[in-house]
């Protein structure tokens, strides 16, 4: 609670002074406008924003359904074959290392200028951290329950289930969190390139015309967008997980 509330203080803090320094220095609206300007245009202006909004909304949510239905499957498969994981790993790495402006116009070319790219743009940023995070959650499993399972006649996947499966839930929705954060990335880097709709759509045209105070108010608008999806998958996180190691049970 104390944090939360430290946290609206300190956003405020900012606010106020990003205000006032607007209004002593005399800053023109199309070079940095003010947040109550700000704030003004994403109000007035939500008639045209929240359609725009609303197709990048089914941008990022259909990247990260198309980022589960591969990373989680792959995470397992990883983990039953390390083998795999060696041979796969360096080129998972590799791939990261690659700018997301790089491969977006590729994207643009190959499947044209409508949602489809910007969904497996999105999908593409998500696919790595649930990807990595999963994998460790099965990876530090607790040796002791591994033998048990084992000695238990338990097999593998029917182990996947009943103990790797609960044990990597934190590690799954931690990850989970990083990528629907990062998921608003891939969606507008994508309208940026080539779109006809769409947040990036709309900042790129406001920006052309120096309409400086509705780039600002997209921003907003899909900061809150973010913000939403963070808040949703904690609240799943805390439905799901019902439980909790406590260390004094540990060995």
């Amino acid at each position: 609670m104390r944090a939360n509330i430290f946290a609206l203080i300190l956003m405020f803090l900012v606010l106020g002074i990003w205000q006032m320094a607007c209004g002593f220095f005399a800053i023109p609206d199309f070079i940095l406008p003010a947040p109550y300007e700000i704030i003004m245009t994403a109000i007035i202006k939500a008639p045209v924003i929240f359609p725009n909004a609303l197709v990048t909304g089914v941008e990022i949510i259909s990247g990260i359904a198309l980022a589960l239905v591969f990373a989680i499957p792959f995470a397992m498969i990883m983990f039953a074959k390390p083998s795999i994981e060696k041979a796969v790993s360096p080129f998972l790495v590799a791939s990261q290392a690659i700018p997301v402006f790089a491969i977006a116009p590729l994207l643009i070319v190959w499947l044209g200028y409508g949602i489809a790219s910007k969904v497996l743009m999105a999908g593409i940023i998500i696919f790595f951290p649930i990807l990595v995070s999963l994998l460790e959650g099965f990876k530090t499993c607790d040796h002791e329950l591994r033998i048990l399972f084992r000695l238990m006649g338990a097999g593998f996947w029917k182990s996947m289930r009943l103990l790797y499966w609960p044990w990597a839930l934190p590690n799954f929705f931690a990850g989970l969190k990083v990528g629907v954060t990062v998921a608003t990335i891939g969606a507008v880097i994508g309208e940026w390139v080539g779109a006809q709709q769409g947040l990036g759509y709309l900042m790129i045209q406001a920006n052309a015309r120096l309409n400086t105070n509705l780039v600002f108010a997209s921003i907003l608008w899909l900061t809150a967008m973010g913000l939403i999806l963070w808040s949703f998958v904690g609240i799943l996180e805390k439905k799901i997980i019902n439980w909790k190691v406590k260390k004094e049970f540990l060995p």
